[in-house]
């Protein structure tokens, strides 16, 4: 689970990226992060994984307080971001190895996982290519695998769709699906408003840094009138602020 209480970002002291967000993501469910692009998500989830301090607040991954405890908790999930375009000069065998070093994976453990990753995302062919000669894709297929290494319990996604084939994209979905259903978190922004619609337990909607909306997809058509599509609600709800 993952808990945001009162998050505050500013940048150059005084525009506000994420203005006061409090979420409870819970276990066992799919959560969908949405917004316009510059709404707040990706400077959210830099806050939850780390990379970046919020001003004031707090976020705690499986109970664990990420900024008391920053190694604990970056344990606890696997963060796949919304650019691929890292480590281009290891093979994809040596990024994944590299990966399970980092979250001290034993031999057994990685060897079983890189095969039933590989075989899942057909990317068994391209372990021994140096990520740079791979596709969009395929990047986001292997540090999808290095997120993945260690098998957290809590998944972290920014726009984890964006670049696959339809093949992988299926695979992907079914494996946040079962991923939840075993009682674990899966945490994801996305601008394709239907997988959403089609996949997430329950949604936020965030703009200009603020949280507009938090809860399922039932609870936000209360509001809207009988039948409306996600995609008018988000941009009737959006349009407004």
């Amino acid at each position: 689970m993952i808990e945001l209480k009162n998050i505050t970002k500013s940048f150059d002291g005084a525009v506000k990226a994420v203005n006061d967000v409090t979420l409870d993501i819970k276990s066992g469910e799919i959560f969908g992060f949405l917004g316009p692009n510059g709404a707040g998500k990706t400077t959210t989830i830099k806050m939850i994984t780390g990379i970046t301090k919020q001003d004031s607040g707090t976020v705690t991954i499986n109970g664990i307080n990420t900024l008391e405890n920053p190694l604990e908790s970056k344990k606890q999930f696997g963060y796949v971001p919304d650019n691929p375009d890292m480590f281009l000069k290891l093979k994809g065998i040596e990024y994944l190895n590299f990966m399970a070093d980092i979250y001290e994976v034993s031999k057994e453990d990685r060897e079983a996982r890189i095969i039933d990753l590989a075989e899942k995302l057909d990317l068994s062919n391209a372990l021994g290519d140096r990520i740079q000669s791979y596709s969009h894709g395929m990047r986001q297929k292997i540090i999808l695998m290095g997120a993945l290494i260690h098998d957290p319990s809590v998944w972290i996604l920014d726009e984890p769709l964006t670049g696959l084939d339809p093949k992988s994209s299926f695979i992907l979905k079914e494996m946040m699906r079962e991923h939840a259903d075993a009682g674990n978190t899966v945490f994801f922004s996305t601008h394709v408003l239907e997988v959403a619609e089609k996949l997430c337990d329950r949604i936020a909607i965030i703009n200009k840094g603020k949280i507009l909306f938090c809860g399922t997809l039932e609870e936000m058509k209360q509001h809207s009138a009988e039948n409306t599509p996600l995609e008018n609600m988000f941009l009737e709800m959006t349009s407004h602020e």
